[in-house]
């Protein structure tokens, strides 16, 4: 059954809109990106635990991002950006505990501002700070924006919208899952995705993605990603809770001179009522390979199927009055 409209934009509960009686909290991902470091445990981890088949053995040129993006074997894939380093930036990063970045014995911090002294980075893996006796150059002209994308969980998932046999259904966590099992291979999902997560494998045809590791949150357990990610850059919980997480994590950076900080995919009132994957970015989305403003794509469904039907009456009434002219 297709959403109203009307109530496409608007916050929504997901997994009692499905039916579900007495469910648990949504539960979600929030990713920020300031602290991840690229080193891809949480790609590995997804991959061993759902079994998905190994990919991204053949380099993408002189990338570190050997996956490319997500993909039916790529549930979580993580992205390497570079860029020129912004205008102005002069803040320090902090590590997962709010701790400058390269602050240490050999790099002490700066009573002034905080920060560990000499270059700063953000996300800039393999830089040496002054005294390792590395006798590698440090680099302060660009740095490398790093992302673990996944499956955003929509609130209006119009993959659900569109999916002809039920593979695809809301779970009591407010999660989407595909059931490969009665998957027929349709492809309708992957063209309703505003975000182009869900790919089909070459060899069957099917459909695939993040599942948020629906067997594990079934046992009580924290999705493998999160599990293993070393920096808690993944973060897993009730969305509520990740949400409130997220906005003081973004006003500590803030604080710290980070002002491009900003958040992605929160907001339950954007154009699909929020996701249940959302992300603290360090540019705009854009750069990170996100739409700036994804919309529900089924959202004009109930409209077209209206008009279709006013046209087929408005055809089939004057078929009858040609019919009945006619005969008379």
């Amino acid at each position: 059954m297709l959403p109203d409209p009307n109530s496409l934009y608007g916050p929504l509960d997901p997994a009692p809109d499905a039916g579900y009686e007495n469910a648990p909290p949504r539960m979600g991902f929030f990713t920020d990106t300031s602290v991840c470091i690229g080193c891809k445990a949480c790609e590995v981890a997804c991959k061993e635990w759902n079994g998905v088949p190994e990919n991204g053995l053949d380099l993408l040129g002189m990338s570190y991002d050997n996956t490319g993006a997500l993909t039916a074997n790529s549930w979580r894939h993580v992205a390497f950006i570079e860029q020129p380093r912004p205008a102005g930036h002069g803040a320090s990063p902090t590590d997962v505990l709010g701790a400058p970045v390269g602050a240490g014995p050999d790099r002490p911090v700066d009573a002034g501002t905080g920060a560990g002294t000499g270059p700063q980075f953000l996300g800039m893996p393999g830089a040496q700070p002054p005294g390792r006796g590395t006798g590698v150059e440090e680099r302060t002209d660009f740095r490398w924006l790093m992302m673990s994308d996944v499956c955003k969980h929509c609130t209006h998932a119009a993959c659900l919208d569109v999916c002809p046999t039920g593979s695809l259904f809301r779970t009591e966590f407010g999660t989407v899952v595909v059931q490969e099992d009665i998957c027929n291979g349709c492809g309708y999902c992957i063209s309703a995705c505003p975000y182009g997560v869900i790919d089909q494998r070459k060899d069957d045809g099917r459909a695939w993605k993040c599942t948020l590791c629906y067997d594990r949150l079934g046992a009580g357990m924290t999705p493998a990603c999160a599990q293993a990610c070393p920096t808690e850059s993944i973060q897993y919980g009730p969305l509520d809770e990740l949400r409130e997480r997220a906005a003081a994590r973004v006003e500590t950076l803030h604080e710290r001179g980070v002002p491009e900080a900003r958040l992605y995919g929160h907001d339950p009132n954007d154009g699909v009522g929020g996701d249940g994957a959302f992300f603290l970015l360090l540019d705009e989305p854009e750069v990170y390979g996100l739409p700036p403003d994804p919309v529900v794509t089924t959202r004009d469904l109930p409209k077209m199927w209206k008009r279709a039907g006013l046209a087929a009456l408005a055809m089939a009434a004057a078929t009858v009055a040609a019919f009945v002219g006619g005969s008379s």
